[in-house]
């Protein structure tokens, strides 16, 4: 039986998601405690993760107040080597496949994730960079989905790791918050669910539907702190 694990997240990110997808996959016990972005504690960049970043998790240990990390629990952190770590924990949850085909094609699936569409997506939304590159990531991703199901077919690391975006990106465009030209959210969100990208709609429905995805986001909260953080970004980007 896996050790204790506290996981150290904040219900705004995306990567800390992750995490949190993939132990609610395993059906895992743990303590979960809130990092407030923009006011990190002291004690969390030293004790926890140098990089002070979002999510990190602290395995084994004594039995401690997730506020009093102890030095003799393990601290590991970056959100695609902590859903491997859980994948690995808890391998009945099939979060990574035993076969060694379909674990490449989930890797194959997360490296375009990473490569094309988050940077496409964050430039579009932070600097209003062409909506034209999200487009083409989508379609790049569409490319690789089989005809039904999720990424590789069963419910995967691949999934996990692109739903938190999507879910915010939807958040975003639909509650036009960003860096693009007001009114514009709408009318992207209607062309990357359209027919061009009907394959790719269906996809993330089902993502969206995933009972690990909805007990672990909270779209009103999200919401809220975005309209929040991004509250002048479009005259910042001008």
């Amino acid at each position: 039986m896996p050790d204790r694990i506290t996981l150290y997240t904040a219900k705004i990110c995306p990567f800390a998601q992750r995490a949190e997808i993939a132990l609610a996959e395993a059906k895992a016990e743990y303590k979960r405690f809130e990092i407030d972005l923009q006011n990190k504690p002291e004690w969390y960049a030293p004790r926890v993760n140098p990089a002070s970043k979002v999510p990190a998790i602290a395995y084994g240990g004594p039995d401690v107040p997730p506020d009093q990390p102890s030095p003799e629990s393990v601290k590991i952190a970056e959100s695609l080597v902590l859903v491997e770590f859980i994948a690995d924990l808890f391998p009945e949850a099939g979060i990574l496949p035993k076969d060694p085909v379909k674990r490449a094609q989930a890797r194959f699936f997360i490296e375009g994730v990473s490569s094309k569409f988050i940077p496409a997506w964050f430039g579009f939304q932070m600097r209003n960079a062409p909506v034209e590159e999200v487009y083409k990531a989508i379609e790049y991703l569409q490319s690789l989905l089989p005809e039904s199901g999720f990424a590789i077919g069963e419910f995967s690391a691949a999934d996990i790791a692109i739903v938190p975006f999507l879910a915010r990106a939807r958040v975003s465009l639909l509650n036009d918050i960003g860096a693009f030209p007001e009114g514009e959210g709408k009318k992207v969100y209607a062309e990357i669910t359209g027919s061009k990208f009907a394959r790719f709609a269906k996809y993330q429905e089902e993502l969206f539907n995933r009972e690990s995805f909805k007990s672990t986001f909270d779209e009103a909260y999200v919401t809220e702190a975005f309209r929040k953080r991004f509250a002048n970004i479009r005259d910042q980007a001008k």
